[in-house]
């Protein structure tokens, strides 16, 4: 069997910027099992898998190890594929995924995806994270992923969280996001996956389901520009709208091809 495939950077109008997914068409859905060695031979943090589904879609997202309950960037480059390349008829799409109906339109270049909002709770931070961390936060949160947040953007830049120490602890499908006012827009972050073969994710738009409502409240702020601080450093345009989140942000494609199974 002979599958189309795209390698799409997201959050970035910069080729080698952002975060890579790779996005694959399908016609009916394959084997779990199949999709998740797809998944680990690609080698990137997430495979988006999509189908139509009369007007709409369905779309899954698998990791290298395990299947996730929501992926922005994946998503985004998802949307990017069908649009773009793809030549869609509408500029609007509508995903129907684990975490139910996801809308995407895109405007020129920009794509936003419309989420669901998931406002943090205050908790109290496992010791794992604790220990692996060089430098204490000064308020920990929670909704799927921890929340970490700090005084200043050079605390998230400088932080070098140790990895043997972390991955003593499962979070699967969460992470450790450590966040902080940003210098040059609201708010940046970083993000990190225990025991996960990507420790640092480059950009991370679930995450951004928690931050955005976060930042939202603390700044008295309903649009804002969020920047992640990986090696790869992703641009996410967000909005916060009560239940639910807008995230924008741009793709380029890296790689059109084909891939062979069985």
């Amino acid at each position: 069997m002979q599958l189309p495939f795209y390698q799409i950077d997201a959050f970035t109008d910069t080729l080698f910027g952002g975060n890579p997914a790779c996005v694959i068409p399908l016609q009916q859905w394959l084997p779990d099992e199949m999709l998740l060695k797809i998944a680990r031979e690609n080698a990137v943090a997430e495979t988006a898998f999509f189908l139509p589904q009369g007007d709409d879609f369905a779309l899954r997202w698998f990791t290298p190890e395990i299947e996730m309950d929501l992926c922005g960037h994946a998503t985004l480059a998802t949307a990017h594929v069908i649009i773009s390349l793809l030549q869609h008829s509408s500029r609007r799409l509508l995903f129907n995924s684990a975490s139910g109906p996801l809308e995407v339109e895109a405007d020129g270049d920009l794509y936003t995806l419309r989420f669901p909002s998931r406002k943090p709770v205050p908790a109290v931070l496992p010791e794992a994270i604790s220990r692996s961390l060089g430098k204490q936060p000064l308020e920990v949160w929670k909704s799927r992923d921890y929340i970490l947040v700090y005084a200043t953007e050079t605390d998230i830049r400088e932080m070098k969280p140790d990895r043997q120490v972390m991955d003593q602890i499962n979070l699967d499908p969460g992470g450790v996001v450590i966040t902080a006012p940003g210098v040059h827009c609201d708010f940046v972050s970083r993000y990190f996956t225990p025991q996960a073969s990507i420790f640092e994710d480059p950009v991370t738009g679930s995450a951004h389901c928690s931050l955005i409502p976060y930042w939202s409240g603390r700044l008295g702020k309903r649009q804002l520009t969020a920047m992640q601080l990986s090696d790869r450093v992703g641009t996410l345009y967000c909005g916060d709208h009560d239940t639910v989140v807008t995230i924008a942000g741009y793709a380029r494609t890296y790689a059109t091809g084909s891939i062979r199974i069985g």
